[in-house]
Formats: structure tokens, C-alpha cells, sequence
């Protein structure tokens, strides 16, 4: 016990000078510091999603030119999957399921959460490190285990899984089903078990950070939006994943070793099955209670993230502090009380479903508080359009066209007509994909310098954020329509359909811009690894901001701040207050005499 205590007072120490001497392998491998765990998450994350894009630039290719012989298609799918250069059904299916699991949990999961999280979790508390920097890595390590198992599965011979991201059985659970209901599943379903286990073990981190080793001075009212969002992304992560991990479990059994917890009375090919007593719809019930607080736990990060962002550039006061906050922990606990409106076709009860309509419904009201303070925070504000703070606003706009179609699906005699059609892909799309896409890249554009040192380039980011709202605006904006006129997710063709012939020059159009915003984020990569090393360097306190990472050095050091840890004296969004001479006034900064606080 003295070893420890005594370690704590070494960390709060000002000799905290003479530390260890970090070979390259415990400084940038297996490191313990956060600031560097953040690095890899958000490498590996942008890694995914490069994949994951690209999935989606092929199989949008398919489906606006279907049946057509793409070269393209034969060089990364090879002869199995693309023979001739026209792609196979299977794999249209393996491509849409990767492309979801990928981008869903590896990207806007674990590359925004655990970017964020870990890179400002400490430094905006005032703390040396995380709670556990052992546990930090292993959390890191895991999740980079989960993503070459996921990518493994694209080498399966028999094809990776492609039973939908949501993994629904009976196809998913019985091996002989489809060609990527074997091994391609069996790995699809422990890459997310090594998943779980990594997030779970990343949040717990997270909250006992949080809660225990915030500086002096730093009460939880005067913590910053986005640890706000952090914090309860954790706990709602900490209740939710766990559910997930069950349903995994199950259907491996289900699959390997001949159980009946989501299978009964199968026929395949005139031949009964000896499955019976379970119900797929079971399944659906825990997936879906993950599935849908995950959205949150996706969306919640990039709203922390653009909260700080708006206050800083609009150099004002974030508007209604408390009643952010307060929206962050109702959207919380309604998240997880609303699952069932991705289920009102599975043959649920009617008045079930009623209530599932109001709970969903309900939640419209604190997103709707969000949305509000963050255009009365604009008002009127000294904007400064950079492009962390263009994609800010992005976001509320992806947030609330979004929100806006989610209204119709969340309720169930509405939602009847539209479900699995294109209008729920252009919902969650907006509304959580590029949403969350915009909270990452604002993130990124913002705390880049306080991660390497260096600025990006403005102009190259005006250039990313221009052409990647116009295209994401119209990829999913004409989506809602052929939603509308009935055309069903997930089929890899419909030239079978008259019905649809009309909507195949919608489709060119949504692909073009898919193409033209996917080619257009290698500026974005380009930008983003040029400026690591040859961008601009940074100054201590770039965008002027208030909040206590901005007080630590620009090198990076051991315990974050080379001495004492300061002490806190007022809330992080005092911006543009009368009493001071400049227009911010950072949160180490004493109260005057007679000073009012300013809190909303």
C-alpha cells in the first residue's frame, strides 16, 4: 500500500521531472500515456474508416451501374467474388455488413470516443494521467486485436459475414445459411467480443477517471461539456455493451455448438433442422437494446466536442450550461428505453408499440435542447469560422435535418411504410454517420495541435469540410426519396423491378457524390499526416480557449504540466466577459473581487 501512496505523491510532486528514460517501444507501442493511446486510436480509427469508405464507394458503384463490368471490382475482389469484373451478390452483401460493422463501432466508436476521451480527459480535469494507464493500454490493444480479426474476416474463403450489421438470425446462425454464414461470421462474432471487452474496460477508465482525480477547484459544474459527454457516453456504454456481449455469446453457441437460444422449427432446403424453443426475436431484443443507446454513444462525443468548439468560436458563453448538461443525462436515460422502435414489424404488440412511440418520441426533447442552445450560442456571436468550427455546424445541421426524419420513423404507424426502405439508411446516416463524422473531424482540426504540435493547413480544411457537406447533403438528401417511393435496403440490384426503373438515375446521382465526397477526403489524410510533420507549429494557446489543456506545454511530457497541477477558480466558458481585458479568461484564473460568476 505505501508503494502506491507513495507513486501518488510522486505524481503530484514537482520533482516530477526525472522520469524513466521511454525506449521506442514503451513510447510509442505499448505506451501508458494517454496522449500517445489517443494518437493510435485515432490512427487506427482513420485506418477503418478508409476501409470502411471504400466499401462504400464499391458497393455504391454496384448499385448505380448494376451488373456492369468494373475493373476496379476484380483487382479487390478477385475472381471469386468479381468474376469478369461484375460483382457477385455475396459479396454486395459482405461489403454493406463490413462497411456497417466497421464504421458503426471501429470508427465512430472507438476512433472518436477513444480519441477524445483519452486525449482530453485528463488534460481538461487536471489530472497526471488516467485513473489506469495499464488498463488504458490493454483497452487499446484489444480494440486493435478486434480490428484485424474483423479484417481477417474479408479473407475467409468462404467470404466475409454478411448477414447486415445487425447480424439478424436465423442467417447468421446457421452456418449452411449463405456463403458468409461461416467462418467470415465465426470471426465477425469474436472480433466483437474482443471489442466489447476493450470498450468496456476503455469507459470503466473513463468514469473512475472522472469521478476521483479531478483538480483542485474542478467541481463537477465547472467540468467542460465535452468531459460532460465523455463521462456519460462511458456509463451508457458500461450498461449497454454488455448486452450485446450476451447476444454474441449465444448465437456462437447457437452456431458451434448446437444450442436453440435463437432457433426453432428451421427448414433449409427440404431439410428439417433439429432446432426448437428459441426466438430470433430474442436476438433482435438484445441487439437492439445496444443498438440503439449506441447511437448515442457515438453522437454524444461529437456533441461534447462541438460545444467547446462553438464557445470558443463564437467567443461567448455556451447558452444554458445546465440545461446541456441535464439534456446529456435525460438523452441517456432515455436511450435506453426506446429500442423497440427498430422492431415495430417483428410482429410486436400494438400497444407495446405505442409505447415505444412515446419513449421515442420523448427523446426528440432534449436533442431539441441541444440544437436550440447551440444556434443561441451563435447568436450574435464574434464568429470565428474555422474549419473546426465549419464542421461544428455541420454537425448541427446533419443533427437536425436528421433528427427531423426520425420523428417519422419513431412512430410506429409511420414507420411501417418506410422500414428497411432507403429512408432509414438516409436517417442514420445523417443523423448519427455524418453527424459523428463532423464532431471527428472538428475534433481533429481543433485539438491537432495540442496533439502534434503543428496547425493543419486552413485552406486544404475550407476545401475538405466545402466538399464534404455538399456531397454528404447529396449522397443522403435524394435518399429519403427513393425511401419514400419504396425501394428496399440491402438488394444488390433492382433491375428485376420495373416498379423501380424510374429511381436508377436517383441512384447515379447518389453515387457520383458518394464518389466525389469519398475521393475528396484524401485531402483530409493528406492535410492531416503532412501536417504532423511539416505543418506550422503551434503556440501554447491557439484558438484562445479557456479550458486547462490549453495551459499544458506544447511538448508532450510525462504527467502532462511540469510542476504543480493548477488549480481551477471558475466554469470554462467565460468568454468575451466585461470585467476582464481580453475576450477569455482561462479556468486557472482567479475570481476579482466582486466578480460575478456567469453560469447559465
Amino acid at each position: 500500500m505505501s508503494a502506491v501512496a507513495h507513486d501518488h505523491d510522486h505524481g503530484h510532486d514537482h520533482e516530477h521531472v526525472h522520469h524513466h528514460k521511454d525506449t521506442f517501444i514503451t513510447k510509442y507501442i505499448f505506451s501508458i500515456d494517454h496522449k500517445m493511446i489517443a494518437k493510435q486510436y485515432l490512427l487506427t480509427g482513420i485506418i477503418m474508416g478508409v476501409i470502411g469508405v471504400g466499401m462504400s464507394m464499391l458497393f455504391r458503384m454496384q448499385l448505380a451501374w448494376p451488373e456492369e463490368s468494373f475493373k476496379i471490382f476484380n483487382i479487390l475482389l478477385g475472381d471469386k467474388w468479381a468474376p469478369n469484373g461484375v460483382m457477385a451478390n455475396d459479396i454486395y452483401l459482405s461489403l454493406v455488413t463490413i462497411h456497417g460493422t466497421i464504421m458503426v463501432f471501429f470508427v465512430l466508436t472507438a476512433g472518436l470516443s477513444g480519441t477524445f476521451s483519452n486525449l482530453l480527459i485528463p488534460l481538461q480535469i487536471g489530472a497526471r494521467d488516467m485513473a489506469s494507464g495499464f488498463m488504458n493500454m490493454i483497452s487499446y490493444w484489444l480494440f486493435f486485436l478486434s480490428s484485424v480479426l474483423m479484417l481477417c474476416s474479408l479473407f475467409v474463403e468462404s467470404g466475409p459475414a454478411n448477414a447486415g450489421w445487425t447480424i439478424y438470425p436465423p442467417l447468421s446462425a446457421l452456418p449452411q445459411a449463405i456463403s458468409g454464414s461461416g467462418a467470415g461470421m465465426t470471426l465477425w462474432l469474436v472480433s466483437m467480443a474482443v471489442f466489447i471487452a476493450s470498450s468496456l474496460m476503455g469507459s470503466l477508465n473513463y468514469v473512475v477517471t472522472v469521478i476521483n482525480l479531478r483538480t483542485k477547484g474542478m467541481s463537477m459544474t465547472r467540468l467542460p461539456l465535452t468531459i460532460w459527454a465523455f463521462f456519460v457516453t462511458a456509463i451508457i456504454g458500461i450498461v449497454s455493451f454488455p448486452v450485446l456481449l450476451s447476444a454474441a455469446l449465444l448465437l456462437i453457441f447457437d452456431r458451434s455448438f448446437g444450442t436453440s437460444f435463437f432457433l426453432s422449427d428451421i427448414y433449409i432446403a427440404g431439410e428439417v433442422l433439429h432446432y426448437q424453443g428459441g426466438s430470433p426475436v430474442l436476438f433482435e431484443h438484445l441487439f437492439w437494446f445496444l443498438g440503439h443507446p449506441e447511437v448515442y454513444i457515438v453522437i454524444l462525443p461529437a456533441l461534447g466536442i462541438t460545444s467547446e468548439i462553438i464557445a470558443t468560436n463564437s467567443r461567448k458563453p455556451i447558452f444554458g450550461y445546465r440545461a446541456m448538461i441535464m439534456s446529456i443525462i435525460a438523452i441517456a436515460f432515455l436511450s435506453t428505453i426506446v429500442w423497440g422502435h427498430h422492431m415495430f414489424i417483428s410482429g410486436m404488440n400494438p400497444f407495446l408499440g405505442s409505447v415505444f412511440t412515446f419513449t421515442t418520441l420523448l427523446i426528440a426533447i432534449p436533442s431539441a435542447v441541444k440544437a436550440f442552445n447551440y444556434i443561441t450560442t451563435l447568436w450574435k456571436g464574434n464568429l470565428q469560422m474555422n474549419p473546426a468550427m465549419l464542421f461544428s455546424i455541420g454537425l448541427v445541421s446533419t443533427f437536425i435535418t436528421g433528427g427531423l426524419t426520425g420523428i417519422i420513423l419513431g412512430d410506429s404507424t409511420l414507420d411501417i411504410n418506410v422500414h428497411d426502405t432507403y429512408f432509414v439508411v438516409a436517417h442514420f446516416h445523417l443523423v448519427m454517420g455524418i453527424s459523428a463524422l463532423y464532431g471527428m473531424f472538428a475534433g481533429i482540426y481543433h485539438w491537432f495541435p495540442k496533439m502534434f504540435g503543428r496547425m493543419l493547413n486552413k485552406n486544404l480544411g475550407y476545401v475538405h469540410f466545402w466538399v464534404t457537406a455538399i456531397c454528404a447533403y447529396g449522397v443522403f438528401f435524394p435518399m429519403h426519396f427513393i425511401g419514400l417511393a419504396g425501394l428496399p435496403r440491402r438488394y444488390y440490384t433492382n433491375t428485376n423491378f420495373p416498379l423501380f426503373d424510374d429511381l436508377q438515375n436517383v441512384n447515379v446521382l447518389i453515387t457520383t457524390f458518394a464518389l466525389i465526397g469519398g475521393a475528396f477526403q484524401l485531402v483530409f489524410l493528406y492535410n492531416f499526416f503532412t501536417s504532423i510533420f511539416y505543418g506550422k507549429k503551434a503556440v501554447q494557446n491557439p484558438w484562445k480557449s479557456n479550458t486547462l489543456e490549453w495551459t499544458t506545454p506544447v511538448e508532450h511530457i510525462h504527467g502532462n504540466w511540469p510542476g504543480e497541477i493548477p488549480e481551477v477558480h471558475r466554469w470554462p466558458y467565460d468568454y468575451s466577459n466585461p470585467g476582464h481585458d481580453e475576450d477569455f479568461v482561462p479556468q486557472t484564473v482567479p475570481m476579482k473581487e466582486g466578480e460575478v460568476i456567469l453560469h447559465h
